[in-house]
């Protein structure tokens, strides 16, 4: 019999978003955009909350039977919880820029902030939670579904534009082929095992796998890479960072990263775990592939966005790196590698946005940051600390996130791979130092001269911080709370 009361305690902070969004839903409708910015106040509010909810359960730990809720829908264990806290930060990130953006000096009436927007971003989590949390292939579509269809709308949020349409509609059509995929091969899982929940599946893979069971294992993972946007199936990335607004473009980077790598990991650990070698060899060259072909594809970029689509699929392949080891340990430094990754896409995106003119338009091309430097120095070192951070420079905090990656490759004998990643970082440094030779030393531009609000300065200046030398007394903590995590994803191995 299921135990309602302890199921709706354990899913407290989607209940919490989903009466928020349909609340401010509401409201959008009826009193329109004129109420946007109180709507996205309310719903960083309603994120803030939710995420304190995760705390109690992140401190002490929750797994086992007791994280189990609705049966086996849902698992809210200390794996679930560390991911939807980076989940819910990035949301209330994407939320603090969008004023500025949407409203600015050059901001038409096609442009403005819409009341949706906050809506859409909340409803979005709540299929990113629903994702992490996933212990049925049901309730993993679901939330697979509700995050993909707010993001299609979310991408394409400025039908007046071009670029934001055609990013929207490329979007929805190839994550309807991933999505496609996907649900095939949860079928074939289904059919060939007879049962959606990751145990039942589970036991049906045992032994030498069939090749039915062995081609759905296959369309599974390529449609979670799709989501993860990990080479061979990056190629929207860079045309929907580059068309979608920027704080949306500061979304996709990180909020969905998590949940779908926190998605990818709960599969082959929690359903594909008795069969490591079937998936090891397929994330392990889907991780080099990602670091290789981000460091090179980057090299030739001159627009800012569309080179942090590259860097982000480069960030995922060691990322993938960390989760294709296969041990506690490797789940571990992927999930320290996922938290810093967040706090430097966020810096490095809101820096983006204080690129702007008088008029209020934002500049994306290195000829418009040439000398930044000398006309807007916080900006040019806050973007020199990302890039070196991005680029693993010590002793910045992004080091640190490789260091723990690579630790954990040579600690599994996988040498080889560890000194081609390696190899691969090294490329990828180029067009981070990139950054730095034009801001420094190239002559000003002077186009970027437009003032920024308050809300933009605070969270840079946060995420600076902890990107910083400084960054290194939360490593102790981080630690504690990924190895908690990593441990309640293996238990069912």
């Amino acid at each position: 019999m299921l135990d309602f009361p302890s199921s709706f305690a354990l899913i407290t902070p989607e209940l919490i978003l989903i009466g928020t969004g349909l609340v401010l839903l509401l409201v959008a409708a009826w009193v329109g955009d004129k109420a946007a910015r109180a709507v996205t106040i309310v719903a960083a509010s309603a994120l803030f909350v939710a995420g304190l909810f995760t705390i109690p359960g992140l401190h002490l730990g929750v797994d086992g039977p007791d994280s189990y809720a609705f049966g086996t829908l849902l698992k809210v264990d200390s794996f679930a919880l560390f991911s939807k806290a980076l989940i819910y930060l990035a949301g209330i990130g994407a939320l603090v820029v969008a004023p500025a953006f949407f409203n600015g000096p050059a901001a038409s009436s096609e442009r403005g902030l819409r009341a949706e927007y906050p809506v859409l971003i909340l409803f979005a989590t709540v299929g990113m939670s629903i994702m992490v949390s996933a212990s049925d292939f049901m309730t993993l579509y679901m939330g697979l579904e509700l995050n993909s269809l707010a993001a299609y709308v979310l991408a394409a949020i400025l039908r007046k534009d071009e670029r934001s349409t055609e990013a929207g509609l490329k979007y929805f059509v190839l994550g309807a082929l991933a999505s496609g995929i996907l649900l095939y091969g949860m079928s074939l899982l289904y059919g060939f095992t007879g049962g959606t929940d990751f145990a039942s599946v589970r036991a049906g893979l045992e032994g030498e796998l069939s090749t039915g069971q062995l081609f759905g294992l296959i369309f599974v993972m390529a449609g979670l890479a799709f989501k993860i946007s990990a080479v061979p199936f990056h190629m929207w990335t860079p045309d929907v960072y580059e068309g979608a607004p920027t704080p949306v473009t500061l979304f996709f980077a990180t909020a969905p990263k998590v949940a779908a790598v926190a998605l990818t990991a709960r599969v082959v650990f929690e359903v594909f775990g008795g069969q490591v070698q079937a998936w090891q060899q397929i994330v392990m060259f889907t991780a080099l592939a990602s670091i290789v072909f981000g460091a090179l594809g980057a090299i030739g970029q001159d627009n800012l966005k569309r080179l942090l689509a590259y860097s982000s699929i480069n960030n995922v392949g060691f990322i993938l790196l960390g989760l294709a080891v296969a041990t506690p340990a490797g789940a571990s430094s992927m999930l320290v590698y996922l938290f810093i990754y967040v706090v430097m896409s966020l810096g490095s995106f809101t820096a983006l946005l204080l690129l702007r003119g008088e008029d209020g338009n934002l500049f994306e091309t290195f000829g418009d940051i040439a000398g930044l430097a000398v006309t807007r120095p916080a900006i040019a070192w806050a973007l020199l600390v990302f890039m070196f951070s991005l680029a693993g420079i010590p002793p910045l905090l992004g080091f640190y996130s490789k260091f723990v990656v690579f630790q954990a490759v040579v600690d599994a004998d996988l040498v080889v791979f560890a000194a081609i990643a390696i190899a691969a970082s090294v490329i990828g440094a180029f067009y981070y130092i990139k950054f730095v030779k034009v801001m420094f030393f190239d002559e000003p531009a002077g186009v970027a001269t437009g003032k920024a609000e308050t809300s933009h300065w605070v969270l840079l200046g946060i995420c600076a911080v902890i990107v910083s030398p400084l960054g290194y007394l939360l490593t102790g903590s981080l630690t504690d709370l990924t190895n908690k995590a990593a441990s309640s994803l293996f238990l069912a191995i």
